[in-house]
């Protein structure tokens, strides 16, 4: 029981760290756009008010961008302290990514921040945007390879397993690198962090105009805010799609626990919002709404863009479906337990010189190798995420992210309209819905993260195989430090940027 504590409270450290990095990353990855897009401007007019709104963004950047990166060198260094098995397995593959993030897009980053942020006036007009531009590019190519790197955990390719040294090789950089999941999650994950900056914009913009502060560059900040936000809220929802598809082709268990389909079937309906029955469990006949919402056949055409299309459901991913080939969980475990006994067998051979018993051993783990994470499962229900935090988190994302798209329409409708001071009610509304950008971006990573549950790499390793066998005292210890720095960083941000934003547009030279 010692040991399950441990695990639980690694995850629960994880997801702590994940989930603060991820209130400071999203507002560096969009605000370093707006920012650049703003000071182009000036450059482009030589407007000394374009510049006051340049300089006051980029001192709300300044601030996140520093606490941000302080939680993210803690969570790269949890992979070594609380999952070293993990690390070990799988190090040869995460590592290159998580390398190339730090030498090269870091790097790009921190160096040009500094040109940035410190260089008004002593370098050049043009030379201060290009720095301004690399920094959003750097920013963001940070994220590219760090999501690579998750992607790779939802979605393993180009890779081989070495039994000799039990972890897996890289054997193809550019299937790692180009993965269709890596990719896709990169840009649906970069572009909800636009759509959060392009709301901390307007809605910190709308705060001025309710105050009757900086009226000519409130309206301006709140232009540029609508318009990117309004842009990348309309591919945000395409990446969305594009994101479903391949957790369709690739992890049908979390779509399945996205939609709380249980019993799946042609023409499959989408779920547009419902209750779902408490306590359901696979297999058990009940319901599994108490009440729900439904559009026919929409479900099978974005999964699989056939409206004919059969979805798997729950039921059908852990207890088999012959007509539509797919294999039980408990056949799956089987042959994850040949593949760990394979595993066993070529160590001993190894160990005792005979080569013909380690080809045999050999080609039995090859067979039966995408299937070895099984083979540490007790009970095939162990396949199933926790459906009910999937399921409410995918639906609160996607209602949020539609919310957003409205909003940003109706503001630039009224920004164009040169009448948006006159829609008080408006104005307090885009400055409440700051928060609920967070919100709708901690949804999504729990549905990716969560969804995905029991495994650290999908099918390969479960999450209680991955983590260090450490003491839960130890990990308790260090998951309250940790708690309590995070809190202290977050209030000191909130604090440093109010007091920041009350002293305004000007005075930033």
């Amino acid at each position: 029981m010692q040991e399950l504590a441990s695990v639980d409270w690694s995850r629960a450290q994880f997801a702590l760290t994940a989930i603060y990095h991820f209130l400071f990353v999203p507002l560096t990855l969009g605000l370093s756009f707006i920012i650049a897009i703003m000071e182009t401007i000036y450059v482009k007019t030589g407007s000394a008010e374009w510049k006051n709104i340049t300089k006051f963004w980029l001192k709300l950047f300044g601030i996140n961008f520093a606490i941000g990166v302080a939680t993210g060198i803690i969570m790269e260094f949890e992979f070594g302290t609380n999952w070293a098995n993990y690390s070990w397995f799988v190090g040869d593959i995460f590592g290159a990514p998580l390398a190339i993030e730090g030498l090269l897009a870091f790097f790009l980053e921190s160096t040009f921040f500094a040109v940035m942020f410190f260089g008004w006036d002593k370098v050049s007009k043009k030379f201060h945007l290009i720095s301004t531009w690399l920094v959003a590019i750097g920013s963001n190519l940070s994220a590219l390879w760090i999501l690579i790197a998750n992607g790779w955990m939802q979605y393993p390719v180009g890779m081989k397993f070495n039994p000799d040294t039990a972890r897996m090789e890289m054997q193809d950089f550019f299937a790692v690198a180009l993965s269709p999941v890596g990719i896709i999650k990169f840009l649906h994950t970069v572009t909800s962090g636009y759509v959060i900056s392009a709301l901390f914009v307007i809605g910190i913009s709308a705060w001025f105009i309710i105050k009757g502060r900086h009226l000519v560059m409130a309206k301006k900040s709140i232009i540029v805010g609508a318009s990117f936000g309004l842009v990348t809220c309309l591919f945000l929802m395409f990446s969305g799609d594009e994101s479903a598809y391949q957790v369709t082709k690739t992890q049908p268990m979390k779509l399945a626990a996205m939609e709380g389909l249980y019993e799946g079937d042609t023409r499959q309906g989408i779920v547009m919002a419902g209750i779902l029955t408490p306590n359901k469990q696979p297999g058990d006949g009940q319901k599994p709404f108490i009440v729900d919402f439904e559009v026919p056949y929409m479900l099978s055409l974005l999964g699989k863009r056939d409206i004919n299309a059969f979805i798997a459901g729950i039921d059908d991913l852990v207890f088999g479906n012959e007509k539509h080939g797919i294999e039980s969980v408990e056949s799956k475990m089987k042959k994850g337990k040949v593949a760990v006994e394979a595993l066993r067998e070529y160590k001993e051979a190894k160990k005792a010189g005979d080569k013909e018993a380690m080809q045999i051993a050999q080609n039995k783990l090859e067979a039966n190798m995408n299937f070895l994470g099984y083979g540490y499962l007790e009970k095939p229900s162990d396949a199933v995420p926790p459906v009910g935090i999937t399921f409410y988190s995918f639906h609160v994302m996607v209602a949020l992210g539609s919310y957003f798209l409205m909003l940003f329409f109706v503001v630039m409708y009224l920004c164009m309209a040169n009448n948006i001071e006159n829609f008080k009610k408006l104005l307090w509304l885009c400055v409440w819905t700051i928060p609920l950008g967070y919100i709708a971006a901690e949804a999504g990573w729990i549905v990716a993260e969560v969804g995905r549950q029991p495994w650290a790499i999908q099918d390969l390793m479960p999450v209680g195989i991955a983590a260090t066998n450490l003491g839960s005292v130890n990990v308790k210890i260090s998951f309250a430090l940790f708690a309590l720095l995070f809190t202290a960083l977050l209030i000191a941000e909130i604090k440093i940027m109010l007091r920041q934003i009350k002293i305004g547009f000007e005075n930033h030279a």
